[in-house]
């Protein structure tokens, strides 16, 4: 038996830096069927996948380059 999560019930949401730190669930998602709250490290790779809703998130224009 396959347990990996199928694409068709996968949400996208695209966020901003305005959205950092990013955590899961979101305030705009519906507190009736929410999870615990899990922060998720996207600032690294531009992109994180909820561990237990399996929404992935994206870095609206990447990566940043680290500044000094």
């Amino acid at each position: 038996m396959n347990k990996q999560p199928t694409t068709l019930n996968q949400r996208q949401i695209e966020i901003t830096e305005d959205d950092l730190p990013l955590h899961c669930p979101t305030p705009s998602m519906r507190l009736w069927n929410a999870h615990p709250r899990v922060f998720l490290p996207i600032e690294a790779t531009g992109e994180a996948l909820c561990p237990y809703c399996g929404t992935r998130y994206i870095l609206k224009g990447g990566v940043k380059a680290a500044q000094h």
